[in-house]
């Protein structure tokens, strides 16, 4: 588990994934991964790791498109969990459902059509075993298979606190008022490095790593893998008001998810979206 922060480890092993993609901004993160996800993956049915892919909200999807998907996750719970999810998939099932680090999956090189790769990038802190991570996916993609990186950005997360600003008297609307989570910010803003170890700063995430586009494409090159594109995949529609009621009404969820599109690949305003979603082939 070495340069995960052990607070991020405990959170998931605590269930903080459960339903996170069905609640609020994690409603748009997930519609609109799912709308570039079936234009770049290859036809089912296709073999597809889902590495760091939680209890598997986008895995039991795909299975029930027909793919072959093995779930991948460090955390325990996110596994056991995974199980939960079969009632709303009848017919459906996963490949494999396994505990495994995201550096060292158990499967052989050149087996996998496809990789979605949507959470470990930022939980790894450390750059030499985040090129490791990526060249493990690469050792395990067939010539040609295509990667699905996510990322979070230091804009997102920055402004998500500013949104929140003394909007109430609880400690988390007040947090820019702490020195040392404006340095914390600024760190990140500078290097990608979001050092809050321990959760000792701020009570949300715990010491991670976000990228800018520009930085996400490195690491992808240096992992070994061309990049067609990375969009941002939550756009500023995250910032509406009344989100969960706007994206449960037809008519108002597709506006929205249009100004995501819009927005997607701007390169000027991508890191407002606090999600990234690289698009990459071996």
């Amino acid at each position: 588990m070495k340069t995960i922060d052990t607070t991020v480890l405990e959170g998931y092993n605590a269930g903080i994934e459960r339903d996170r993609l069905r609640t609020g901004m994690g409603l748009i993160e997930f519609e609109r991964t799912k709308e570039l996800l079936a234009e770049y993956l290859p036809k089912p049915p296709a073999v597809i790791y889902d590495i760091g892919g939680g209890y598997g909200e986008y895995a039991w999807w795909l299975a029930s498109l027909g793919y072959e998907v093995h779930l991948f996750d460090i955390a325990k719970t996110n596994i056991a969990m995974s199980k939960d999810l079969a009632i709303e998939y009848p017919g459906a099932a996963l490949a494999a459902a396994e505990v495994s680090d995201a550096r060292e999956i158990p499967r052989p090189a050149g087996t996998a059509d496809a990789i979605l790769f949507m959470g470990p990038l930022y939980s790894i802190t450390e750059y030499g075993e985040r090129i490791l991570a990526l060249k493990e996916c690469r050792r395990l993609l067939k010539d040609g298979g295509v990667l699905f990186t996510g990322a979070i950005t230091p804009y997102g997360a920055l402004i998500a606190r500013i949104t929140l600003y003394r909007a109430t008297e609880k400690k988390k609307s007040r947090e820019l008022d702490d020195p040392a989570v404006l340095a914390m910010m600024e760190r990140a803003l500078t290097d990608g490095c979001y050092e809050n170890p321990e959760r000792k700063i701020s009570a949300g995430l715990g010491s991670s790593h976000m990228h800018t586009a520009k930085a996400l494409r490195e690491e992808l090159s240096a992992g070994g893998f061309r990049t067609l594109s990375v969009h941002g995949v939550m756009g500023g529609a995250w910032l509406a008001p009344n989100l969960h009621a706007l994206m449960s009404d037809p008519a108002t969820k597709e506006t929205l998810m249009k100004t995501v599109r819009m927005l997607d690949t701007h390169e000027e305003i991508i890191g407002l979206s606090g999600h990234l979603l690289a698009i990459s082939k071996k």
